[in-house]
C-alpha cells in the first residue's frame, strides 16, 4: 500500500466524513435493525452519525487520512466531556419512528461501556474502493500510538465478526457479546496500552 497521510480532520471534512460513514455502515446488520425500510435507511442514519461526528470535531479526535477515504472517530472517557448537544430533540429529529431502536443501542452501549480511563472509538470507515489495502490498520495504529505513549485503555464495540477479527490482530481482547433484540451482535473489545519495558 503506498504511503498515506493521516491528519486530524477539520470543519470543512464534516460532511464527506458523515457520507463515508454512511455508506459504510448502512449494510450492518444493526443497521438493517435499526432502520428496516431499506429506502429510509441512508437518510436516517446519516442524521445520527451527524450528530455524533460533530460532537467529536469538539470534544474528540477525528482522524481523517489525506485523501479522505477513511475516518476514525474517537471520544476520550480519561476526562470529562459533555453529552452531544440538545441530544434527545436532535435523536428525534434525525431518527423518527425509529428513535426507540436507536435509544435501545444508546442503553445496550451504555451498559457494557468500561469505566477505566480509555478512549472510545465510535467509527471506523474506509471507502468500500479502498478496503482491504490497510488503510483501517493504519488509523488504529496512528490514534495507539498516542494512547500507548500516554498509558490509556481503548475500547471499542465490533458489530461484525471481520471487523472483530480486524480489530483482535491490533491488541484487542474481546469481552462477553450483547445483541439488540433481533440478534444483531456486538463484541465489546478493550485494548491495554502497549507501555514500553523499563531496562
Amino acid at each position: 500500500m503506498r504511503h498515506l497521510s493521516i491528519v486530524r480532520a477539520d470543519h470543512g471534512d464534516v460532511e464527506a466524513i458523515i457520507d463515508l460513514i454512511t455508506d459504510s455502515f448502512q449494510h450492518l446488520a444493526v443497521s438493517v435493525w435499526l432502520v428496516p425500510r431499506r429506502h429510509e435507511r441512508w437518510a436516517v442514519l446519516h442524521g445520527h452519525i451527524r450528530i455524533h461526528v460533530e460532537h467529536a470535531m469538539r470534544y474528540g479526535y477525528v482522524h481523517v487520512t489525506g485523501d479522505r477515504l477513511g475516518v476514525a472517530v474517537w471520544l476520550p472517557h480519561d476526562r470529562r466531556i459533555p453529552a452531544p448537544a440538545d441530544y434527545e430533540e436532535r435523536l428525534v429529529k434525525a431518527c423518527g419512528q425509529w428513535t426507540d431502536r436507536f435509544r435501545t443501542v444508546d442503553r445496550l452501549f451504555a451498559g457494557h461501556h468500561p469505566r477505566e480511563p480509555h478512549h472510545h472509538l465510535t467509527y471506523l470507515a474506509v471507502h468500500t474502493d479502498r478496503r482491504g489495502e490497510g488503510i483501517g490498520s493504519m488509523l488504529l495504529r496512528h490514534h495507539h500510538a498516542r494512547l500507548d505513549a500516554a498509558g490509556i485503555g481503548a475500547y471499542l464495540e465490533a458489530s461484525s465478526s471481520p471487523s472483530r477479527d480486524l480489530y483482535a490482530r491490533h491488541g484487542y481482547r474481546t469481552g462477553e457479546m450483547f445483541a439488540v433484540p433481533d440478534g444483531a451482535p456486538f463484541w465489546p473489545m478493550w485494548r491495554e496500552p502497549y507501555l514500553p519495558v523499563e531496562r
